[in-house]
């Protein structure tokens, strides 16, 4: 146990974010370095339990409480060797992560959770300070190969656990460069793609290989790569965007999150000569979809210079306290305030999107809404309550329904679950000889946490298929579902 008292002694203290008038004028994390002593403090509050229930929060298997000790002790190289044991990606999670290891600590039972993300956090960015991040590579090669398809995280973690096994791994991405959503879909100011670029470089030193700007299945058929590898891994994550039918739909200034996101990446990368296609600077900006990737749009189009931003949801305004229903440790769906949220914007919820409205030319120019109860399972809408709010763009960031029935998908004959996921067995193979599934392509949308757990026990099973037999570690199964998605 770290600090037999620091439960009942020391009140759960987060790091600092940067003053909004000022981080609004930048790209960068939001952040401040929260000083070590402090988070040592934070550390030691771990009551190190007799059935520590962050690890069922935490797909995994984080050995939270032993990191925690470590800290709180500052063997920062025993700490992050334990980290990395069960995690290949800590900057990633401790960033994009929403912890429901903390909301699943014992701590949180009556009083404030342990912050769990943030020493993991601290532990891997003290460990690249202090140059305790080296590449691993194999001591011996298998003469095995193996085609990673995607390069999110369920991609990184799959490629880099068979590569440190000894086979000859070769991701392919078909943007630009490597890092799927965590470099298109995440903002600069959640994640500072030099972030993912010295994980990338490590991966290279162990020996995988990248092949970005290549559409698999157009430029790469799935024949051919069935003749080239000995495997082939699936990681193409659920990019097929849910849409929204109603009248106006088709007006310009409506896009998805996901055709908006990336631009604003590149425009805080200084990547674009000019300026970006789709760009909020003195619009009024509405959102429809209450979560993380609508709080990314709210964030971007503030930097943008947005003359307003309206983020909705149909969903009626969560409780600030858990609710009876969902009881620890599970994953509560409480009132939360984002960063992007902290900046600027209005948040509207229980209202339904009833027409997009446009001008003459074609342009959006506003949104008809309406509110919404839950009556017997389904919403209705409340009589009288249309309204119209401005709005010259709207992005829709309302989730995802499965990947991309794409041309690879056709060409490797795999089937679909009924909820449009590509099948797979208790071993994350799909029917097609020698073809894996892992991530949001095989599971549905999830989280993070959940995709480089999936990578990471995929990597085990496709060990096992090329070798007979693994001693990678498998943190999950496949038929496993999250306390939240």
């Amino acid at each position: 146990m770290a600090d037999p008292k620091g439960f009942l002694t020391t009140p759960r203290e987060t790091p600092k974010r940067r003053p909004v008038e000022v981080r609004i004028k930048d790209w960068k994390e939001v952040y401040l370095e929260q000083d070590f002593t402090d988070l040592q403090k934070q550390a030691g509050r771990c009551m190190d339990c007799g059935i520590p229930f962050c690890h069922s929060g935490c797909p995994l298997g984080n050995l939270i409480p032993e990191w925690n000790d470590l800290i709180w002790r500052g063997e920062k190289r025993e700490a992050i060797d334990r980290l990395h044991a069960t995690n290949n990606f800590p900057e990633f999670t401790g960033r994009l992560c929403p912890a429901p290891c903390e909301t699943a600590c014992v701590v949180g039972i009556n009083t404030d959770a342990v912050t769990i993300k943030q020493v993991e956090l601290r532990t891997i960015e003290e460990a690249f300070a202090n140059g305790n991040v080296v590449p691993l590579p194999s001591e011996r090669m298998t003469g095995k190969t193996v085609a990673v398809i995607g390069s999110g995280p369920a991609g990184l973690a799959v490629a880099q656990q068979l590569t440190r096994a000894g086979h000859t791994v070769a991701v392919y991405e078909r943007g630009d460069k490597p890092g799927g959503l965590l470099r298109y879909g995440i903002p600069e100011f959640k994640m500072e793609k030099s972030i993912l670029d010295r994980r990338i470089h490590q991966m290279e030193q162990e020996g995988t290989r990248f092949r970005s700007a290549v559409n698999v299945g157009v430029d790469v058929t799935g024949a051919q790569l069935r003749a080239k590898y000995d495997a082939v891994v699936l990681a193409v994550g659920s990019t097929n965007w849910r849409d929204l039918s109603v009248p106006g739909r088709e007006f310009k200034g409506v896009y998805q999150a996901m055709e908006y996101l990336p631009w604003g990446n590149k425009q805080g990368l200084n990547e674009l000569p000019g300026q970006p296609p789709i760009n909020a600077a003195g619009k009024h900006v509405v959102i429809l979809g209450g979560g993380d990737t609508g709080a990314d749009c709210l964030g971007t189009a503030i930097r943008q210079g947005a003359a307003s931003v309206t983020q909705l949801e149909i969903m009626p305004r969560p409780a600030d306290e858990r609710p009876s229903s969902q009881p620890w440790p599970t994953y509560p769906m409480i009132y939360r305030v984002s960063s992007a949220h902290e900046e600027a914007g209005e948040r509207l919820y229980a209202v339904s999107t009833e027409e997009f409205l446009g001008d003459a030319d074609g342009n959006l120019r506003a949104i008809k809404l309406v509110e919404t109860q839950f009556v017997n399972g389904k919403f209705e809408k409340v009589p009288g309550s249309e309204r119209e709010i401005p709005a010259d763009l709207a992005f829709l960031a309302m989730g995802f329904v499965g990947p991309e029935k794409s041309e690879l998908l056709q060409q490797l004959e795999v089937d679909f679950d009924e909820r449009g996921n590509v099948k797979r067995d208790a071993k994350f193979a799909t029917k097609t000889e020698g073809v894996f599934v892992c991530g949001d392509a095989g599971r549905g949308q999830s989280l993070i946490v959940w995709a480089i757990a999936e990578g990471r026990s995929a990597a085990a099973a496709v060990d096992e298929y090329l070798v007979g037999e693994t001693q990678l570690p498998a943190p999950i199964a496949p038929t496993a579902r999250p306390l939240m998605v």
